[in-house]
């Protein structure tokens, strides 16, 4: 008997449906096995990778250098996203996290235009490396752990799976694309090239250290709704087999794993777990309620994994 692939998780329906489509997938069960070169398989990264609660990761870096400007120009403490910060009103950035997955963005266009003038001028290198030390060495507020031990067993355990049986995994993610790019061929085995996020423009100035590129005070894009398709066919140039999320922002990514000819599973993370992580569905009423309309494999923390980190 073939050793259990996935060991973190719990013999239930949602891990017969992630075999039973690694099988189909594989031509294991008599149908035609589809071409290694189309076996793409996509996740976001927040709620569905790792934990994104109390806040996401990510947000935790961002305050802390809006702190860092705030402390240095004392009148913005009166202004957002610079007071929410400095005050450490995690009320004002949850609503405004919640309230994007509801539609609204005002809060969230307040935070990008902060964000992005934390960091105008600096180079892509200088910007990776602070977030690579931020990463590798602060600790989750609740959970008393490093951050990169936050991602969850269950979901680095599939990735392995799926790579071993030919898939190419890629990150999708409304977060930062230069923010994950130094971790996570460590944290997931994804190399920083399969990396699909959001990013600030970028500017090319000559030099003679052959050229610097530096973020610019302005949205390149928000990787997130409808844009995660976009995204990923600009850079796959394919539609996924598999699609990972956990909120109504996936949606669209989760809908654009659609394929007539070829096996699909559309995977939704439903934190459902107080005692070992968070129990929450805010900002994903919508996708569950697809998920149930769709027929979607609404995974469980609760009920499928044998462990969560």
């Amino acid at each position: 008997m073939a050793a259990d692939p996935l060991t973190t998780w719990k013999d239930s329906p949602s891990k017969e449906a992630i075999v039973d489509f690694v099988w189909r997938v594989c031509g294991e069960q008599g149908s035609p096995a589809v071409p290694v070169e189309d076996r793409v398989a996509v996740f976001d990264n927040d709620g569905t990778l790792w934990c994104e609660k109390p806040m996401p990761i990510q947000l935790d870096f961002i305050l802390r250098r809006l702190v860092e400007v705030a402390e240095a120009q004392p009148e913005l403490r009166e202004r957002q996203p610079w007071r929410a910060a400095y005050d450490r009103d995690y009320g004002w950035l949850g609503a405004a996290m919640t309230e994007h997955y509801a539609g609204d963005d005002a809060k969230v266009r307040m935070l990008a235009g902060g964000i992005l003038a934390a960091w105008e001028g600096i180079s892509v290198e200088d910007f990776e490396e602070q977030s690579d030390a931020f990463l590798r060495s602060a600790q989750h507020p609740t959970l008393r752990r490093g951050y990169l031990e936050c991602a969850y067993a269950p979901m680095v355990e599939l990735l392995g799976y799926l790579e071993s049986n030919g898939f190419s995994n890629y990150i999708a993610s409304g977060g930062g694309r230069d923010f994950m790019r130094p971790i996570t061929q460590d944290v997931y085995g994804i190399p920083r090239e399969r990396v699909i996020g959001s990013s600030a423009a970028l500017a090319y100035t000559d030099d003679e250290r052959g050229g610097t590129i530096t973020h610019k005070a302005e949205a390149d894009y928000l990787d997130d709704g409808p844009e995660k398709p976009v995204r990923i066919w600009s850079r796959t140039g394919r539609r996924p087999l598999l699609a990972a999320g956990n909120s109504n922002g996936d949606i669209p990514m989760l809908r654009f794993a659609f394929h007539d000819d070829k096996p699909t599973l559309r995977l939704l993370i439903l934190h459902d777990d107080r005692e070992r992580e968070f129990d929450y569905i805010a900002g994903a009423e919508q996708a569950l309620q697809r998920a149930e309309d769709d027929g979607w494999t609404v995974v469980s923390v609760n009920n499928d994994w044998t462990t969560v980190f």
